[in-house]
């Protein structure tokens, strides 16, 4: 399995379009082999994958460090940094997530429907691969491990693209699954890894729909604008993580304080969470002093509206821009409101149909909650960090969508696939 413009110098002996040519050319070539290669194959490449995290994690982590020793000269945002930052249990969970991909059925060739026709045709809707999968994403080095374990389990060729800061760290990850997938039989080049930062490699692969099938950008806002501005293919993706909490005027407010803050501070830099908290009015004056102890403990800044203020008096006066935004780091706006509708109301106006959750001892009005609020994800009495692939049993996840079309919310190996009708007669024309 190559690893794509290896040598730099041969990038620059060929022109862009050649360049994205003969990626794309491999990609589509390995992806159908990739549709008939046999589930142990597959299965066999990501176990030899995770032993081979596991034994050179220390190759890994120099990689890593030399990517975090540049990270500020880049201009790197502390949680920026967070993201890129690799240490022995995140290896060790990236190899966990390959075993528990290689444990999961099989997508392709499942039969999704089909039967008998009067007529006496056999019919059989069958699920089968994309075929190729363009993956742009920054900062994070271990979704280029998933990104590929996903694919490939699927049936997908892919393309890696990663951003200039994980450059080291990516380079290694894939050099240890490219030794892998050698020994496993699979097809050479159904994983490719673009290794230049010229960025008019990203601009020329998104024009080519005849070789790529769907696109997946992974990163900040502007990136997955810039994406969707020009790619001809299929975009799956979500522009922003503003998550909420709700905390309803039937809560448990000692549970809800372990929520707010678990969904706020367990990791900042995530697209899952928490950036907002809802407090209803009638149990404001109890709970926000509980909640701001517990956040500012952990280096919060609060933001609140003239309500929080009469309670929090030291808490920073909200912008109209704090309700929409997603911060990524150690803030939080809180707003207090009347009634579960007026919460409903604020989420879906400044939300970002990601991740919502609601905290209430009251069924009713957590159901209510569940079917308006339109979120990929909306959880009751639960951080809204556990919108993600593996806690929801996919395994692993390649990205959450925020689309309608054709996949939403954590995208794993079924979400990577499509279906076809095989039609079997007996000589049977239609008259």
């Amino acid at each position: 399995m190559a690893i794509a413009s290896k040598n730099q110098d041969s990038f620059q002996a060929e022109d862009v379009a050649g360049y994205c040519r003969r990626l794309g050319e491999r990609a589509e070539r390995a992806s159908r082999l990739l549709r008939d290669m046999a589930t142990a194959n597959k299965n066999d490449w990501l176990l030899r994958s995770a032993d081979g995290l596991l034994d050179r994690m220390g190759w890994i982590l120099e990689a890593n460090a030399r990517d975090v020793a540049q990270a500020s000269e880049l201009g790197l945002t502390p949680a920026a940094i967070d993201r890129l930052t690799l240490n022995p249990d995140r290896v060790a969970a990236m190899a966990k997530g390959l075993r528990s991909i290689a444990a999961l059925p099989d997508p392709v060739g499942e039969i999704l429907g089909g039967g008998v026709q009067p007529s006496g045709l056999q019919i059989e809707k069958v699920r089968v691969p994309l075929g190729v999968l363009f993956f742009i994403y920054e900062s994070r080095p271990n979704v280029t491990v998933d990104a590929a374990a996903i694919a490939i389990k699927s049936g997908n060729a892919i393309i890696l693209r990663g951003g200039k800061e994980s450059l080291q760290s990516s380079s290694a990850l894939v050099a240890i699954l490219a030794e892998a997938a050698r020994s496993a039989g699979l097809p050479q080049d159904a994983m490719q890894f673009v290794e230049t930062p010229d960025r008019n490699v990203v601009g020329e692969l998104l024009q080519r729909s005849d070789w790529i099938d769907l696109v997946i950008p992974r990163g900040g806002e502007s990136l997955i604008r810039r994406v969707v501005s020009e790619a001809k293919m299929p975009v799956l993706k979500h522009y922003a993580g503003n998550c909420h909490v709700y905390v309803d005027e039937y809560a448990d407010l000692a549970k809800a304080c372990e929520i707010v803050v678990n969904a706020k501070t367990q990791r900042m830099g995530v697209c899952n969470a928490a950036e907002s908290l809802v407090v209803h009015g009638s149990v404001a004056r109890q709970f926000l002093p509980m909640a701001a102890e517990a956040l500012r403990s952990r280096g919060i800044e609060l933001r609140g509206d003239a309500r929080v203020l009469e309670v929090l008096t030291d808490a920073v006066p909200a912008t109209p821009a704090d309700w929409s935004t997603e911060y990524l780091g150690p803030i939080l706006s809180i707003c207090v409101v009347d009634s579960l509708e007026e919460a409903i109301e604020h989420i879906q106006r400044y939300g970002s149909h990601h991740t919502d959750a609601i905290v209430t001892q009251d069924i009713t009005r957590a159901r209510q909650f569940a079917r308006q609020v339109d979120s990929a994800a909306v959880m009751i009495n639960c951080s809204t960090r556990f919108h993600d692939g593996g806690e929801l049993g996919l395994g692993a996840e390649i990205g959450i969508s925020t689309d309608k079309l054709h996949a939403r919310g954590p995208c794993g190996l079924k979400e990577l696939t499509t279906y076809k009708y095989i039609v079997t007669g007996e000589g049977h024309i239609r008259g």
